[in-house]
């Protein structure tokens, strides 16, 4: 790791001489893009220029313990300096990890019960309440774009956006199979019982990341179904969005406004399109990243929730966890950390 900021530090260095030249600095535009490159390297740099000194200071500490009067003070300083080595070290890692230019958008949650009926919708609704309730924990904030409920509490299928700081970043692992062992209240012999949800979990795009042609939609307006009084049967306010290119179909029927209801679509369409996009583009990125922490593909089994033994296990990173009441109530960081960190380590050996 350390030859390796070395030569950052060094490519840094020759794009300071490199700046210093007058043929570069009366080219604006060269001039401008090694600007630009020193930018990208300076947290680095300077990060691992502070290691130094204090690994150097740590150096000299330890030299302090040849001397019997000096000795005591020797020890609380060094104490002291490998406490800071070693934050520096974690910090510096970081930055040898090639980033996910995603991990600072909104993520699109999408969630759909599979394999057990009503007890899958009703485990569908837990997760929904997981991650709303992790949400809160964070101070993310987050808005319903389409959802399907059943008449005992349980859910179909639901998406969502969840906005603030680093979402993607922390939720992007956990798209995948979801699957519970539990008794269902309905089940009077008390046996157990495996259901399962799905969760995709997608960057929310932007107008600029995806451009989508007017003439390549077709827009659909039809009755809203479902609970809502008077207004479901005298309004055509639930709106169909099919984007020809790609066959994917929007549908969003949960506001009373047909415009509110088309701009959600959109924006569900939208975040669609993009991961497709990104997809396509960083195939070789999710063969290497599926070693470690799986593909995030929907058909993949990769955590287990046992109620009966409070329980609650990653396949991916083999980490278990008893506290599943917690867990499910939005105390997640746990999980997620492990994940994060093995998605880390995956791509620095990747890149060594």
């Amino acid at each position: 790791m350390l030859e390796k900021l070395a030569d950052l530090e060094n490519k840094f260095l020759d794009l300071e001489r490199k700046m210093s030249d007058p043929e570069v600095i009366s080219d604006n535009t060269a001039y401008q893009e090694l600007v630009k490159k020193h930018t990208d390297l300076k947290d680095a740099v300077d990060l691992f220029r502070r290691y130094k000194k204090t690994d150097a200071e740590l150096s000299e500490a330890k030299e302090m313990l040849k001397d019997p009067e000096l000795k005591e003070m020797a020890l609380e300083e060094i104490k002291s300096l490998e406490k800071e080595a070693e934050s520096l070290h974690e910090e510096l890692q970081v930055y040898l990890v090639p980033q996910d230019p995603n991990d600072k958008k909104n993520a699109v949650v999408e969630i759909r019960s599979g394999t057990g009926g009503e007890e899958a919708a009703l485990f569908a609704y837990e997760l929904y309440r997981m991650y709303t309730r992790y949400a809160e924990n964070k101070g993310w904030k987050m808005d319903i774009l389409s959802e399907n409920s059943t008449g005992l509490g349980g859910i179909k299928e639901i998406a969502f956006v969840i906005a603030g700081k680093g979402v993607f970043s922390r939720l992007k692992f956990e798209s995948g199979t979801h699957r519970v062992q539990r008794v269902p209240e309905t089940e009077s012999s008390g046996r157990v019982h495996t259901s399962a949800a799905t969760v995709a979990i997608l960057p929310e795009a932007e107008e600029v990341d995806v451009v989508i042609e007017s003439k390549d939609i077709k827009i659909d307006v039809f009755r809203a179904s479902g609970a809502g009084g008077q207004h479901v049967n005298k309004t055509s306010s639930a709106v169909r969005l099919t984007h020809a290119p790609s066959g994917i179909v929007i549908s969003c029927q949960d506001e009373r406004s047909q415009f509110q209801n088309k701009d959600k679509a959109m924006r569900l369409l939208r975040s669609k399109l993009y991961e497709f996009q990104q997809a396509q583009k960083d195939k070789a990125y999710s063969d290497i990243r599926k070693s470690q922490v799986g593909s995030g593909d929907r058909s993949e089994k990769i955590r287990t929730y046992n109620y009966p033994q409070n329980r609650v296990t990653d396949h991916r990173i083999g980490l278990s966890l008893y506290s599943l009441t917690d867990f499910l109530d939005g105390k997640c960081d746990e999980m997620f950390d492990g994940l994060i960190r093995a998605d880390r380590l995956e791509k620095m050996q990747a890149s060594a």
